[in-house]
This record gives C-alpha cells, structure tokens and sequence, in this order.
C-alpha cells in the first residue's frame, strides 16, 4: 500500500525568498546610525583675509551640505583677520548649520587672527596643526594697538598676578571693545571654552601658540592634517544647532571644495582698488558718452562699470563721505573743461578727488584698504588728462576763428556761369551765388573778398 501525499504547503521556493528578506531586514535593523548616516568630510578653504568672498563661499557651502550625506566640515583656515560683516555671517552660518563644523588653523605656520579667532570659538570643534597661532581679536577698526599695558603682555603683571586691561577713553571703542567682548564670550560659553582668555583676546590682543591654545582649553585638539583630526575627534559630543550630537568621523572620505568661478569673480570686483578703479571707469565712460553722443562704446563700457563697481562696494565697508568728493572732484574737472577758469576750478577738483579717495575705505584692514599707489595713480592720469585739455583750451582760444563768414574770406575758386555782375562760383566744393564789379568770363579763377548773406562778394584771382 502506497504511502499518502505530504501535505500542500508553500513552495520551497517561496521558503527562500522569505528568508532573504528577513535576513535583509535584520541588516538594515542592525547598521550602526554612524554608518548609516554620512560618509563624506567636506573641506572648505579659507586663506587669507576674511571679506565679501570668501564668506558667500562659506556660507553657501554650509546651507548646501546635507546631514545624512555630510558627517563633518572642516573650515581649513589661515587668515590675518577681516571685516566684520563677513565674519558674522560666517558665524551665523555656523550655528544655523546642522552639520558639525570644524575650524581646522592649517598648515603649519598658519594663524587665526581676529576674526579667526571668533569663527574658531563659534564652531563644534577648534583645531590647530603644529606651529600656528590664535587670538588677537580686537576690533580691526581700533587698530593694532592693545588697550593693557605694552610692557605686559596678555595682561599679566610681572609675569603673576593679571590685572585687568585700561578701558579706553573714547565712548566708541568702549562700545565696540564691550560688543566684541560679549560676542566671543557667548560663543566660548557656547561650546564650553575658554571664555576669560577670550575676553583677553579681545582686550589686551592676547595671541597664543597651539600648545598653549590646548593647555588653556581654548581648542579641542592639535592634529597634523584633516585624516588625523578626523581620527582625533572620532566618538567626541559636541553641540550642533543647539543639540547634543556624537561625531563619527573615522574612515570618512575627505571632499575639498574649492572655491567657484562665482567666489574668485567676487574676490576680484570686491578688492577695493578694482572697485575704485571700475568707479572712475564707469564716471568718465558716462561723461565721454555725454559730451559725444552716439559713440556708444564709452557709455556701454561706462554703466557696465559703475553697476559693477555699485554692487562691490555695497558689499564693502565705505565712507560715502568720501565716495561723494571723488565725484565732487570729477564734476568740478568736467566744469573747468566747460567753463575755462584757467586752473582754479579744475585744482579744487583734484584735491576733492584726492581727499575723497583716501577717506573712501576706512577700514583697517590691510586687505580691504585702497592703495596709495591707486590714488596716486588715478589722481594723476586725471592730472594729466586735465592739463591735457586745458592745454587744448588755452590753444583753441587763441586760435583764429575759421568758421562762419571769416572761413570764406580769401578762399579762391571758380566761375562755373556769369551773366553782368552776378553768377554763380564754385567755392570749397560748393555752389553759391556771386557778384563782382566787374563781369567774369566762366572758368576764370576768383577770390572771395566779402559776403552779402548768401551771396558771395568776389574778384577775378
């Protein structure tokens, strides 16, 4: 007797299909978040002075990064310090992101000057290569020169007990040093750092070396290159957009973002002496423009420039004071050309001109300041563009007039038709009516000596 059929139950084949995807979904249930978050490390450049540029570039690259392709960016920086502005809004960009970033002061031999000093403290993590330096943070529109006693640095008195800098006399730099001071504390209590060296740094211009920095908890660690910052700060809690955040960043894949085609454009219209430059260009293309109507080139050239040059330097740190005699001095050397006062107006110009354009970018940095150079070169080409046309002035004043009635008179020509004293001559390519006391054969040679409105008074040559 034969055995009965095994029971109908799901195939063998539906069996293993069922396992696969249990299998796949245990894996994807046990992937460490840290695996599968981020995978890459973006590094962003920063070198040299802080401005317009370089803080569109930074600001743009954080807004861009995305938490869940991005772990960690680092600000690979070595800057001398910048404008206020841009540094602020590299700082809001920082706090807004909701990447961890990193300022790394890189290579070796590199500084975090001024603002560097704020953006170090406003991120995640401060870091710093071997032989670079942090601090002096003072306000670049006070200058270079601390307010604690020069004799004593960092505040310190006979190398022991500190003692707390001078105030400063004047009501505005005690304004800007308390602003500065309040600024870098709150962001030092942010990421719980050093918020009294801080306040020295801002202060008494306190630098210090990156041994130092990591002793004074200042920054978080001292690494070689990105891959060894990466190893260093694997596993570290920091604070990212107001929240706890554990960093994973061993193994992760190193991206350098180097600045656009749009950040080195920007770089290069906001550099003062371009801006000043394309200002003038664009004031005299108009003026050319106006004074020859239709040429079309110098007025194209012209508003193209001064638009430009309007963009940039509404980006940059002006004394609008001084933007107005620059154009003062040009609309005074255009009236001179007009008027002819023989050089009073005209020098009255180039002074407005010069003053104007010393006092057209206050800022103390050296970076974002205008060239005595340019000046001097601007103020004289307009120099000699001015004695230029005087010179033409002068000359043409005392020109004889050959124009109107007085360019006819001596002019020879040709009887073309004669009939008693009137006919017609042939004058300077022109036909005109004519008479003489005389009458003239046609053909013959004559002179002009008068003119009778339309008629020509002349003689046989």
């Amino acid at each position: 007797m034969n055995p009965p059929p095994p029971p109908r139950t799901l195939g063998r084949w539906h069996c293993r299909v069922a396992a696969v995807l249990a299998a796949a979904a245990a894996m994807v249930a046990f992937v460490p978040p840290a695996e599968a978050a981020a995978k890459r490390a973006i590094v962003l450049e920063i070198d040299g002075a802080i401005g317009p540029a370089n803080a569109d570039y930074v600001v743009r690259e954080l807004q861009a990064a995305k938490l869940g392709e991005t772990g960690i960016i680092i600000l690979r920086m070595n800057t001398p310090g910048g404008l206020d502005t841009s540094m602020r809004k590299i700082i809001g960009a920082i706090l807004a992101s909701p990447v961890p970033v990193a300022t790394f002061v890189a290579p070796n031999g590199a500084r975090a000057a001024s603002a560097g000093t704020y953006i170090a403290y406003a991120s995640a993590i401060a870091a710093m290569a071997p032989s670079t330096n942090i601090g002096a943070a003072t306000p670049v529109q006070l200058g270079a020169v601390p307010f604690g006693r020069p004799d004593q640095p960092s505040g310190q008195k006979n190398g022991q007990d500190k003692e707390k800098p001078a105030e400063p006399a004047d009501a505005g730099t005690r304004k800007a040093v308390n602003d500065a001071v309040a600024y870098i504390r709150g962001l030092a209590e942010l990421n719980d750092r050093n918020a009294d060296w801080a306040v020295e740094a801002v202060r008494a211009a306190a630098s210090l070396p990156a041994s130092e920095a990591r002793k004074l908890h200042v920054i978080d660690v001292i690494a070689d290159d990105v891959p060894d910052l990466l190893r260093k700060i694997d596993g570290r809690t920091v604070k990212v957009a107001g929240q706890s955040q554990t960093l994973a960043t061993a193994g992760l894949e190193i991206v350098t973002v180097a600045p656009d085609w749009r950040t080195e454009l920007l770089a290069v219209i906001t550099n003062p002496n371009v801006a000043f430059l394309l200002l003038l260009i664009g004031v005299y293309g108009l003026i050319f423009e106006f004074l020859n109507p239709g040429a079309v080139a110098p007025g194209l050239i012209g508003a193209i420039s001064l638009l430009v040059a309007a963009y940039a330097l509404n980006l940059l740190p002006i004394s609008y004071a001084g933007v107005g005699l620059v154009l003062l001095g040009v609309g005074l050397m255009v009236a001179e050309v007009h008027i002819g006062a023989f050089g009073a107006i005209g020098v009255g110009g180039i002074v407005a001109f010069v003053i104007g354009a010393i006092m057209m970018f206050p800022s103390q940095v050296p970076a974002f300041q205008l060239s005595p150079l340019v000046i001097a070169g601007a103020a004289g080409v307009t120099v000699v563009f001015f004695l230029l046309v005087l010179y033409m002035l002068l000359r043409s004043r005392r020109r004889v007039v050959i124009t109107g009635k007085e360019a006819l008179l001596g002019a020879e020509g040709e009887a073309l038709s004669w009939q008693g004293q009137h006919g017609r001559v042939l004058i300077m390519g022109e036909i005109w009516r004519a008479r003489a006391a005389a009458p003239l054969q046609p053909g013959t040679r004559v002179k002009v000596i008068d003119r009778d409105g339309l008629v020509l008074v002349v003689e046989s040559a």
